[in-house]
């Protein structure tokens, strides 16, 4: 029997689906490549006992593709659809006093993603690039992901970099490795994750949510457009878009509130308890997460581009369009103003009486935001900074994602070379992990890279810890092939 190959695509105008389905059959071997058009995408290959059997599968795969909508295309007559990439504004200099930076480093790119956690700061921007640094600004590593980065998240242990491909990449092992693919009729501007479940909110105001195995949950579109904030939590998922901020059951998608809010909402932070949304009118709301009511609001003097607060809720931080941050207390006191003198903070995080912010220049800055510092900036004196430029970062290797691992066998393991066995199965369409190691439910699935996965393999992965909620296990660190 001939080798065949069917290529479909289903592209529909506006922010609609944009995607491609190949189906090669080649003896008793069916690959399946998958992806948006104009990249090259995931690919699967399952084999069959025989040649006939290899057809009836990949027509049965057509067939369910020609039902949703796919269509016979020719490869390459369409071109991959742009990606809305949040603009770089044109922001003016502050006029107020310099901030007391302690250290700046240039990533090299204009930067949105940001996450500071016990030991490192991790940056990403534009170009892809993700760097890691230590609180004093020394840098220790850098991945390189396909397309520009929107944003970095932790969710527990784990580390997130959605990026401008749709997709998002688990950073937590020496590789970076595919955890989720967003859909490709979502338009992605911001994201968030929870216990394994990720949020998604779009350029067209909806937010989508995807459970530990990247399958669909539920999906809204709310009054407003360009939704710039998601949030998740045990509370729930809340999305700040155009006309405010709404607040939706983690589970069903069934709103729980909805409150307006003076502006379109450029960006949300949240404390338990609270959410915070900095909004194009130059404000902060913080809204209860109980009921959506206001509990007290901050002026800037110009839109805000981000905000946080300290753990303890005593402080409120933004960062303008004009290059300035504030601080305030929380019952709306402005407390300081200061400029950062290299442009305006896109993102933010507060911690241990530092400021960090990501900037509209690329820059990963970390501001010394203590009271007797700021008192000293406010009469002009200020710290020695240190400047990193990311040429400094070049004798680190740029580590790419890869479905390549590293092989161990298992007598090593059983010798006490540590970790925890899984394997993958074929349920239906679909690739599953299981843990086989004594100790663990076989019967619970275990949230693990997409891009690795094999029918039949076996893996040795550094830890498989319990999800929050005891429905699932997840795979953290170090991931290698059992031979």
């Amino acid at each position: 029997m001939a080798d065949t190959t069917t290529y479909l695509e289903l592209s529909e105008e506006g922010a609609g689906a944009h995607k491609f389905y190949e189906v090669r059959v080649a003896g008793t071997e069916v690959t399946i490549a998958y992806g948006r058009i104009g990249e090259k995408g995931q690919v699967r290959t399952a084999s069959y006992a025989d040649a006939a059997k290899a057809s009836a599968a990949a027509a049965k795969k057509i067939g369910e593709k020609v039902r949703k909508g796919y269509a016979p295309a020719v490869r390459g007559a369409r071109g991959a659809r742009p990606v809305t990439r949040r603009p770089v504004a044109t922001v003016t200099r502050s006029t107020a006093r310099q901030a007391p930076v302690l250290w700046r480093f240039a990533s090299g790119a204009p930067a949105f993603g940001i996450f500071v956690g016990e030991d490192r700061a991790w940056v990403g921007n534009e170009a892809g690039d993700v760097y890691t640094l230590t609180h004093d600004g020394q840098v220790t590593g850098r991945f390189g992901l396909p397309d520009g980065v929107k944003c970095i998240v932790a969710d527990d242990f784990w580390i997130y970099a959605g990026c401008d491909d749709g997709r998002v990449y688990d950073l937590g092992g020496k590789v970076p490795h595919v955890a989720y693919e967003i859909a490709g009729d979502v338009d992605i501007y911001w994201l968030d994750i929870h216990d394994g479940v990720l949020g998604v909110s779009d350029r067209q105001g909806g937010i989508t949510t995807v459970d530990h195995e990247d399958e669909f949950q539920w999906s809204r579109r709310s009054a407003g457009r360009d939704a710039w904030m998601v949030r998740c939590s045990e509370e729930g998922v809340f999305h700040g878009h155009g006309r405010g901020v709404t607040h939706y059951d983690a589970r069903s998608g069934e709103p729980v509130w909805h409150t307006a809010t003076e502006g379109q909402v450029l960006f949300g932070w949240q404390e338990p308890g609270e959410v915070f949304a900095g909004t194009s009118r130059g404000l902060v709301h913080r809204l209860a997460k109980d009921d959506g009511a206001e509990t007290a609001r901050y002026r800037c003097d110009a839109a805000v581009f981000s905000c946080a607060t300290s753990p303890d809720g005593r402080y409120v931080f933004a960062g303008d369009n004009s290059s300035s941050v504030y601080c305030f207390a929380a019952d709306g006191t402005r407390l300081w103003k200061l400029g950062t003198g290299f442009g305006s903070a896109y993102s933010m995080q507060y911690r241990d009486e530092r400021l960090y912010i990501v900037t509209t220049d690329g820059s990963l800055a970390c501001i010394d935001a203590s009271e007797a510092a700021v008192r000293a900036a406010e009469d002009g004196q200020l710290p020695q900074r240190t400047d990193i430029k990311a040429a400094h970062a070049a004798h680190l290797e740029r580590v790419v994602p890869g479905a390549a691992l590293d092989t161990v066998v298992e007598a090593e393991v059983l010798a006490g070379d540590g970790g925890v066995v899984v394997e993958c199965v074929q349920e239906g369409g679909r690739l599953r992990v299981r843990a086989v190691s004594p100790g663990f439910d076989p019967a619970r699935r275990v949230q693990f890279p997409k891009d690795v996965r094999v029918a039949g393999a076996r893996y040795v992965v550094a830890e498989v810890l319990p999800s929050a909620d005891g429905g699932f296990y997840r795979a953290r660190g170090e991931i290698r092939r059992l031979l």
